[in-house]
This record gives structure tokens, C-alpha cells and sequence, in this order.
């Protein structure tokens, strides 16, 4: 499995938040790119990149932070936040040089543009279900829709999508652990077929064993993002990295 460290821009700084509440903000760092640097020295080979700003305004805002951090720090990126056009994804993959982009409201709210974006983006895109008892969220966590995540995935069952984000809101940035709804769902959309990466919960050393066991199961299940734990120091990346390193994902992606 992969650890990806998360790196959230909000105003230039590094920030995590609680429950994506934008009124729960913690700052870590005044410089995104040197924490970026620093996930990448202790071993991250990925970095879950999140444009606060951008989710909230509907429109990529951290945009020069991001590529910086592509040019200087020499991981592969992904990138959420505000990416609603295809001018932003096509800025995002070809001019900044990020790996991924991660959709997450125009995937519900626009599923035919989606369908296209992926066709053009193929491999490149990732659909980024942020859940709150199990319903999408959008707008930066911002509203709930009557939607049931595993059913707006079962949608897009097929397509060349690069991965698939199951967020748990109620968890993220909680250090509460990672709940057994969670894992439920995560079983579930791994079964679906998609390579799927879970976030929110990520707590303790222990959190990323039952993910890790979670994964041997459900092989589809091939990483992990890590934030609040890994800037609190409750979880080493290093330690992480070696825990997730002991399942082999499947299918492997590059």
C-alpha cells in the first residue's frame, strides 16, 4: 500500500482542519512547500495535495504553492480542490505537472462532463468521495447531498479513473481513529473494482494495521492518506510507510 502524506493550502500556510470545518483551523507551517520537503525526505513518495482556498471558491486559488511544490520537492503529486473545468485539469496534468487530479463535486453534480473528462484524462483522474454518514458532500465539505457514496461510484464503474478517495468526514482530523462504518464502506468500494484510497481516521500506528489487514482482503485498497496524525506526531511516516509496505496493491499503479 501507499502512504501519501496530506499537505492542506489555506492562505499560502499549511493547515489541517477539523471535520472540514474551515472555522476549526489548526497551522502547522507558513510553508507548505518546506513541509512538503520534509514528508519527501522521511520517505513519501506521494503527496495528497489540497487547495483549501480553491474547494471553497469553486476555483484552483493555491495554484502557484502547488507547482512549486511539483519543481522543488521531486514527488508525484495529486492535486483536489476547486478543479471544476476542463481548463483547470488540463492546467493541473500539463502546465504544473501534477500526477492526478482529484473531482470530486462535478462528478455528482456534472457526471456526463466527468464521464468525458475521464475519456480525455484517461488514468489521470481521481473521483474524490467525501462522506458524511455515508452521503457526498460538496462544495468543500460545504453541503450534503441525498446521494449515497457507494452509488455514485457504482456510476462510474468501467471508467479509466486513476483512483478512487473515500474521505469520512465525521473522522477527518478527529484522532478519533478509523470507524468500523468506514471500513465497511472502503470494503465495499474496493469491491467495486476501482483502486481505492482511504483518508480521514488515520490516528495511530494501529489505524494503519486494520488498513493494512483491511487491504489483504480487498486488494483494491492501495493507499492510505495520512494528515493531522503525521503533524501531531501520533503517527511516524516512516513507521507507516514500512506498515503499508507489507501488502501489495493491487492492480499497481505508476
Amino acid at each position: 500500500m501507499e502512504v501519501l502524506p496530506a499537505v492542506d493550502i489555506r492562505g499560502g500556510r499549511c493547515v489541517r482542519l477539523r471535520q472540514g470545518d474551515y472555522a476549526q483551523e489548526t497551522v502547522f507551517s507558513d510553508d507548505p512547500v518546506q513541509m512538503a520537503r520534509r514528508w519527501a525526505d522521511e520517505g513519501a513518495e506521494w503527496l495528497h495535495l489540497v487547495d483549501l482556498d480553491g474547494a471553497r471558491e469553486g476555483r484552483p486559488v493555491n495554484h502557484e504553492i502547488i507547482g512549486r511544490i511539483v519543481r522543488e520537492v521531486g514527488v508525484r503529486c495529486e492535486v483536489g480542490g476547486g478543479i471544476r473545468s476542463e481548463e483547470a485539469i488540463r492546467r493541473m496534468l500539463e502546465q504544473i505537472g501534477v500526477e492526478r487530479v482529484i473531482i470530486g463535486t462535478q462528478a455528482l453534480k456534472q457526471p456526463i462532463w466527468f464521464r468525458e473528462m475521464v475519456d480525455r484524462f484517461p488514468g489521470r483522474l481521481v473521483l474524490g468521495l467525501d462522506a458524511r454518514d455515508s452521503l457526498v458532500a460538496t462544495e468543500g465539505w460545504l453541503d450534503v447531498s441525498q446521494t449515497p457514496a457507494l452509488e455514485l461510484a457504482r456510476q462510474y464503474v468501467g471508467l479509466d479513473l486513476a483512483a478512487l478517495i473515500y474521505t469520512n468526514i465525521a473522522c477527518d482530523g478527529m484522532m478519533q481513529g478509523i470507524d468500523g462504518r468506514t471500513l465497511d464502506d472502503l470494503a465495499a468500494l474496493a469491491d467495486l473494482g476501482f483502486p481505492v484510497i482511504a483518508s480521514g481516521g488515520v490516528t495511530t500506528l494501529e489505524d494503519v494495521r486494520h488498513l493494512a489487514q483491511l487491504a489483504r482482503k480487498h486488494p483494491h485498497l492501495i493507499g492510505m492518506i495520512i494528515g493531522r496524525a503525521l503533524y501531531e506526531g501520533t503517527v511516524s511516516l516512516k513507521a507507516a510507510i514500512e506498515e503499508a509496505a507489507k501488502v501489495q496493491p493491487f492492480p499497481p499503479r505508476s
